[in-house]
């Protein structure tokens, strides 16, 4: 009797490649999935108002000096390592639920921005990073002429 491997996230990478193809087919490239489970990515929230946009970025355990920000055209990209602390050899781990290792997370921003004027700030574990928008891409109301 012949054994089988069966690889669930294999097949599950296998499957997705194959959405993948159908979806970029008909919308265009889309960002892919790391299913291999070797690193971490950042929950972002991405906010648009009149005059601006904002990027937050949950970073816990980090320090500024640990992130790489960068703008190329209308795409943020975030980069960076979180590193596990040393441990000790008589240790005995009962749960181990934290990620570790290097992270990149690039973003299409909704508008064009100012790239200048872009400042960031890091403050308990959150980035925030406030990106002017262009004037030709802030919203202008059109006065309506009665006749």
């Amino acid at each position: 009797m012949a054994l089988v491997k069966w690889t669930p996230f294999g097949d599950l990478g296998t499957f997705r490649r194959e959405m993948d193809r159908v979806f970029e087919r008909f919308f265009g490239e889309l960002p892919r999935l790391d299913l291999s489970g070797g690193g971490w990515t950042p929950h972002l929230d991405i906010t648009e108002t009149k005059d601006r946009v904002i990027v937050k970025a949950e970073l816990p355990g980090l320090e500024a000096k640990d992130l790489d920000i960068t703008i190329s055209g209308n795409t943020l990209s975030l980069k960076g390592e979180k590193r596990q602390l040393k441990e000790e050899h008589d240790e005995h781990h009962h749960l181990l639920e934290r990620s570790y290792g290097a992270f990149a997370r690039t973003v299409e921003l909704p508008a064009p921005v100012a790239a200048d004027k872009i400042k960031a700030a890091f403050k308990n574990g959150v980035l925030t990073i406030t990106l002017p928008k262009t004037e030709e891409a802030k919203r202008k109301a059109i006065p309506i002429q009665v006749e």
